[in-house]
């Protein structure tokens, strides 16, 4: 199972990557995109054919989803078009807010299931995709959010923690992750910042260490936010393998 980092940036796309967007990929098997954000078709477009892609949607905050506009667009119109739809799954609403943002008149809907069978996430529903498992669960953060345990071929675990504050949920789906792909947007300032959003990498150190993560790779942090920070906090709470993920990393998972 292998990962690649088609963007990292945290809560818009920034000067060195697009926004929120990671490839899935197992030997034989459909490639599937977790997130879509800004810039991350783009990303795709060096390393698989849009056209065979499944998506895996966290939320639909415009940093998490909002590059599906574009990927309507190729898919429906590129060359060689699509022959057959796509899998697009995604929380509650999904195929109204992705056609509200591909619609081009104001107030209308463009209908996305001439181009994707849309599925929903259920909490703690099983989803098979692209050979790979995936276990979801609500997380903290507003709009309704989720995030992965993705289980490979092989038994090899990957967690992505989605966009979150802290919860026991988070802890849960990491609980002895081979790779844990956790969110650290801020440096930890308990006081001013907004409860309940996003993690400090203090918090990640501490949710990764909790759950007995195998290894923590930090990501989702926004322009304004320094890795080395962040990257120290984090090590201060944890004592395994961490790094801060970069746009075009791959990890084998194993």
């Amino acid at each position: 199972m292998r990962l690649t980092v088609l963007g990292c940036s945290g809560s818009l796309s920034g000067p060195d990557s697009p926004a929120s967007g990671y490839l899935l990929t197992v030997p034989g098997q459909q490639p599937v995109a977790m997130d879509f954000g800004p810039g991350v078709l783009g990303s795709l477009l060096q390393h698989v054919d849009p056209n065979d892609v499944a998506i895996a949607l966290s939320h639909l905050h415009a940093d998490h989803c909002l590059d599906l506009p574009g990927l309507l667009v190729w898919r429906r119109y590129s060359p060689v078009p699509a022959v057959a739809k796509g899998t697009l799954i995604g929380p509650p609403g999904t195929a109204q807010r992705i056609g509200a943002a591909s619609s081009e008149y104001p107030g209308e809907v463009d209908d996305i299931t001439d181009t994707f069978e849309v599925g929903t996430w259920v909490d703690g529903v099983l989803v098979e995709l692209g050979g790979m498992t995936f276990f979801p669960r609500r997380v903290n953060h507003p709009p309704q959010t989720f995030g992965f345990r993705v289980t490979g071929p092989a038994g090899q675990v990957l967690t992505y923690s989605g966009d979150t504050g802290v919860c026991d949920e988070l802890v849960e789906l990491a609980e002895e992750a081979d790779v844990f792909l956790c969110e650290a947007s801020w440096t930890h300032d308990p006081v001013n910042r907004p409860p309940n959003l996003h993690l400090s990498g203090r918090e990640a150190g501490e949710t990764a260490a909790k759950a007995g993560a195998k290894s923590l790779m930090l990501t989702h942090l926004p322009p304004w936010t320094w890795p080395d920070e962040v990257l120290a906090e984090a090590r201060e709470a944890y004592d395994g393998p961490i790094r801060v993920v970069r746009r075009g990393d791959v990890i084998d998972i194993s």
